[in-house]
């Protein structure tokens, strides 16, 4: 059984969200302050944290800000600013999603159902190549600009097969190399320079998406619903700050990036 944290201050929400997830089949815990957040988070065995962001003691951002590098789980925030500064900078800090005050419980049970399955998915199968045409599942979906499956498939296909030569003999199929890059597919894993860059699941995953798909440009909607696993919402900040904080570690100079590259009126390509 999945255990998840709710830390927030108002009572009323906290009761009907700990109700309506302890009836989904989760183990829930709720906390009304931000005190001690961060250390429960990281000495605990929770599996999803729903972050208020205006909290007493410590805000939501602080504690984001605390736990993003230390543990992967997915944050979901549950906020009543509905700026879209507000938003970019929750999801700037590392939670995975938000959600805006006042909800529907059932939107909450079923973004909070979607994150713990991939969670799932992503931490106990870190084997798999992915989802696009290593795996052989279905890609097709509305990736916009024309793409189809055959092309995701032909571009993985070329990523793995073309310009092979004996020299390339040690080359390890799970590996990407992208300049002084590495992206380690079974090893969840990222190097630059040789020195490993700490990914939270949502990162990764993009990036792995993104590079096992390259020299194609994905919409922000195909890019959100392949990801986050449910239908865009219509609002692009979730894609575009995920893809800012990549380009950050990534990138060696993230105002020009040369790895993942925007294309204006379209989406974004991962360059190889």
């Amino acid at each position: 059984m999945a255990k998840i944290l709710i830390v927030e201050d108002d009572e009323e929400i906290a009761l009907l969200e700990h109700d309506y997830l302890e009836i989904g089949g989760y183990e829930v815990e709720v906390k009304n302050d931000g005190t001690n957040v961060a250390d429960m988070i990281i000495n605990g065995d929770y599996d999803l944290l729903i972050l208020d962001l205006m909290l007493p003691g410590e805000s939501g951002y602080d504690i984001c800000k605390k736990i993003r590098d230390k543990v992967d789980i997915p944050i979901l925030m549950v906020t009543a600013k509905t700026e879209t500064i507000d938003k970019i900078r929750g999801l700037g800090l590392g939670a995975d999603d938000y959600i805006a005050k006042p909800f529907d419980p059932a939107e909450l049970l079923a973004r909070v159902q979607a994150h713990l399955k991939q969670y799932d998915r992503l931490t106990k199968n870190r084997g798999w190549y992915g989802d696009g045409a290593e795996s052989g599942n279905d890609v097709s979906g509305s990736y916009g600009n024309g793409i189809t499956r055959n092309d995701i498939n032909r571009s993985a296909a070329g990523r793995y097969t073309d310009n092979k030569n004996p020299s390339d003999s040690n080359k390890k199929a799970d590996e990407i190399d992208i300049g002084n890059l590495r992206i380690m597919l079974r090893g969840w894993k990222v190097y630059k320079n040789g020195e490993e860059i700490k990914f939270p699941n949502k990162e990764f995953e993009l990036l792995k998406f993104l590079a096992t798909n390259p020299n194609i440009v994905f919409s922000k909607e195909a890019l959100f619903e392949k990801i986050w696993g449910y239908d865009y919402a219509g609002d692009s900040a979730t894609v575009m700050v995920h893809i800012n904080r990549i380009r950050e570690k990534i990138e060696n100079d993230p105002r020009n990036p040369q790895i993942i590259e925007t294309v204006w009126g379209a989406g974004y390509r991962l360059n190889l």
